[in-house]
């Protein structure tokens, strides 16, 4: 039985974790509400700000490439406290950028802020690993539920800022402030030291770079990446074609479209709240297997059905499909072998590159076939998820080492030898 000392360090830091989740959902939606303010202000086309949002993506990849080296230099807590500090700094940049009106500097931004969100992205994933092994239960799709709460809440700042006449500049700066202060307080609810075996040997940079590309010919971690690149695709096809396709082929109004939206992402964000039990009960494979079944049937009601409410039926159930695959494969790489971060970015790579290459892709599908034909292909990919979900289970059983730590950090919790959680399940 841990102490409570041990018990309040894991509340704590678990804590922190979740709280990085939040502000990395504020930051990715902090710009979104106010395009058409920025399109105004800097007097550029529809197709510029298309090139300026695609920079946040390449940013967000770049992030990812580089985490593994950036989290072995800084460790951890550091880590966290720069990545986020690089956030607020390239927003703040950004928002000068729109009072000069400089296109060239407000793209440099937005890259930069991708790149932290990228590097941010794999580092909190890690530590929220760590932080379900020491619980010994899951807590990833709650962390996960952070972000999309974020990324409400982040949205509602600019709509409300839009609603007040606040401009872009001033609301981008605001809210760099508020991530600075923030990242402070995270950064002091992770313990120090990098989240990697006792008795790993420390490796030097080359061969940290090479295992990092043996990764990309690790069938394991290719096949997490296929589930999170299933239910990925599936996100981001809906965050771009389900108002459109609600509007446009099932005959709705603007307003109830976007209802329908709203109801996905609180579908999802619901899902992945009250998920963790249910994953302790079934194990990671079975979960996925579970939520991409019902994603099948929730695509196809969508795409078949006339009647609204078995729509709306099928945009829950959709929600479902695409809410357990990133937290649960994130999961499952960051156990899969030694070094985590490396792990966590190869499998995230493919889950970015689906966010980006997805939607571009069902609308040339939906160019020739119509675009509810083009939704089956997110059926197949919910199948090669269900197909693929085997590979999320914890191949080994060997008894969990100690973490590494600085010289001046305290036990970390779950140090004492806990057994891993096997495909997801609490120990005992």
């Amino acid at each position: 039985m841990s102490s409570p000392a041990a018990r309040r360090e894991l509340n704590r830091w678990r804590l922190a974790i979740t709280a990085a989740f939040g502000l990395g959902g504020i930051t990715i939606s902090a710009w979104g509400p106010r395009l058409p303010a920025i399109k105004a202000d800097l007097d550029v086309g529809t197709a510029t700000i298309g090139l300026l949002l695609a920079g946040t993506t390449v940013g967000g990849i770049l992030g990812l490439l580089v985490s593994t080296p950036v989290l072995h230099w800084l460790e951890s807590r550091r880590a966290a406290l720069g990545s986020l500090l690089l956030i607020a700094a390239a927003m703040t940049v950004m928002g000068l950028a729109l009072i000069v009106r400089s296109v060239p500097l407000v793209a440099a931004a937005f890259v930069i802020t991708g790149t932290g969100i990228g590097i941010l992205d794999v580092l909190i994933n890690v530590e929220g690993s760590a932080v379900e092994r020491a619980a010994g239960r899951t807590l990833m799709p709650s962390m996960h539920a952070a972000w999309s709460i974020g990324a409400a809440v982040g949205s509602g700042i600019g709509a409300a800022c839009a609603a007040l006449d606040i401009t872009p500049a001033a609301q981008l700066i605001g809210e760099a402030a508020i991530v600075a202060v923030a990242a402070f307080a995270v950064a002091a609810g992770i313990p120090r030291g990098e989240r990697a075996p006792a008795e790993q040997v420390p490796q030097p940079r080359g061969a940290r770079l090479r295992q990092w590309l043996r990764g990309w010919l690790n069938w394991q971690l290719l096949l997490i990446g296929l589930v999170m690149l299933g239910v990925e695709l599936g996100e981001g096809s809906a965050n771009s074609w389900l108002t459109l396709a609600v509007r446009n082929n099932h005959g709705q109004t603007a307003a109830v479209a976007a209802l329908f939206f709203t109801a996905f992402a609180v579908s999802e964000g619901l899902t992945r709240i009250f998920a963790g039990p249910v994953v302790d009960r079934l194990g990671r494979v079975w979960t996925i297997r579970l939520t991409t079944a019902l994603g099948v049937i929730g695509i196809t009601a969508f795409i078949l059905a006339g009647n609204e409410w078995v729509v709306l039926f099928g945009v829950v159930l959709w929600a479902v499909g695409v809410s357990m695959g990133f937290p649960l494969g994130m999961s499952a790489a960051a156990e899969s072998g030694p070094d985590p971060a490396a792990r966590i970015s190869v499998v995230a790579s493919i889950g970015y590159f689906a966010g980006l290459a997805g939607p571009p892709i069902i609308g040339a599908l939906a160019q020739s076939a119509g675009l509810l034909n083009a939704l089956w292909l997110i059926a197949a990919l919910f199948g090669a998820a269900f197909a693929a979900a085997g590979s999320l289970a914890t191949r080994t059983a060997v008894t969990e080492p100690a973490y590494t730590s600085g010289p001046d950090s305290p036990g970390r919790p779950g140090s004492s030898g806990t057994p891993p959680i096997p495909d997801g399940r609490a120990a005992g």
